[in-house]
């Protein structure tokens, strides 16, 4: 049980945190009637994937979890993580012993870690590139050499559990790609899993390959969607963002879901309310909005007189001297410009 949230940028806290989030989010939807065709998880949620898709039951994924991050935060602290504005073949050759590739979230989007000295020797590189950098507030440097010491105990762990084959396709943090059965159920594969890169970029574009059109996320935020719809033309939801209203978004994840082509069962979702029959007919999209008839005024021809400073005609039309004219008439010009601003301004009044 957390309580104020303290200690959740802890990764002991953190990752079972997530894990139970995803989760229950997940249910939530079944709940609801949308099924998942693939599982797609970044880091951590890679896990809660192949636990939904049944490859550990609940007690097991929770063993699991619990001793990835409690492994995880009994290491050493003093690494450093960063996301670079770069592509995998721009950050591959100024990695050095001390700094790997934690993840390929983008074309142009590639997170480092390891040692502090080494990612801030990538980061300054881009950064006085013009590139955009930012470090990641983290309790340790994952998918980096510096993980190496829980990975002996984390395979313990993972030999002491039972493992199932999958009943839900599951994409593969490790290479991009759909993960076999004999991957997911392999402790060797959960291992080099904490190690290796996230190939989110990868597994995304695996998915719109095969014919995916929507993308739901089930974490706290909506991180992941964001850089879903950098890759693709599919739609991603958010289930829940972190600075907005819970159930107001939850609602409008469905409705976009819905408006998409997705299956949602409003009776569950909106928990009550009847369907309305709408008319047969495409609707007309007419205006009816009232607009006002514009006469050309008898005295128009005098105005634009005035207007035009037509002094010669109109001294003939009024039988005064140019000079008079010419103290008086720019006076009515600048009466005349008024009115009509005022008077158009009234006619975009609405009035019964």
């Amino acid at each position: 049980m957390m309580f104020g949230g303290e200690g959740l940028d802890e990764t002991q806290w953190t990752q079972p945190a997530l894990f139970a989030f995803e989760v229950a989010a997940f249910r939530l939807l079944e709940s609801w009637g949308i099924r998942a065709d693939y599982l797609l998880g970044h880091s951590i949620g890679e896990l809660a994937a192949a636990y939904v898709a049944g490859v550990w039951s609940l007690a097991d994924a929770c063993r699991v979890v619990a001793a990835r991050g409690r492994l995880m935060q009994a290491l050493p602290t003093g690494g450093a993580m960063a996301a670079v504005e770069a592509s995998e073949d721009d950050v591959l050759p100024l990695l050095a012993e001390g700094v790997s590739i934690a993840a390929v979230n983008g074309p142009a989007s590639v997170v480092v870690s390891g040692d502090e000295s080494e990612v801030e020797r990538v980061v300054r590189h881009f950064a006085d590139s013009g590139r955009r950098t930012r470090r990641l507030k983290v309790s340790h440097a994952f998918h980096s050499a510096r993980m190496d010491g829980m990975l002996k105990d984390f395979r313990a762990v993972l030999e002491g559990v039972e493992f199932h084959a999958p009943v839900l396709a599951v994409v593969s943090n490790v290479t991009g790609r759909m993960a076999t059965a004999e991957e997911l159920m392999s402790p060797a594969y959960w291992v080099s899993q904490v190690r290796s890169a996230v190939r989110f970029a990868d597994g995304v574009q695996a998915l719109e390959a095969g014919g995916v059109a929507r993308f739901v996320e089930v974490g706290p935020d909506g991180v992941l969607s964001a850089m879903v719809g950098e890759l693709t033309d599919a739609t991603a939801v958010p289930l829940s963002r972190h600075d907005r209203d819970a159930e107001r978004t939850v609602l409008e994840a469905l409705a976009r879901l819905w408006v998409s082509g997705g299956h949602v069962d409003w009776a569950q979702g909106a928990g009550g309310g009847q369907r309305v029959a709408l008319p047969t007919y495409a609707f007309q999209r007419e205006r009816y909005w009232p607009t006002a008839k514009t006469a050309a005024a008898p005295d128009d021809g005098f105005w634009g007189l005035v207007e035009g400073l037509g002094f010669g005609e109109l001294g003939s039309e009024v039988g005064l001297d140019r000079a008079v004219l010419e103290e008086v008439v720019p006076a009515l010009s600048v009466f005349r410009r008024r009115r009509v601003v005022r008077d158009l301004t009234a006619s975009w009044s609405y009035r019964e």
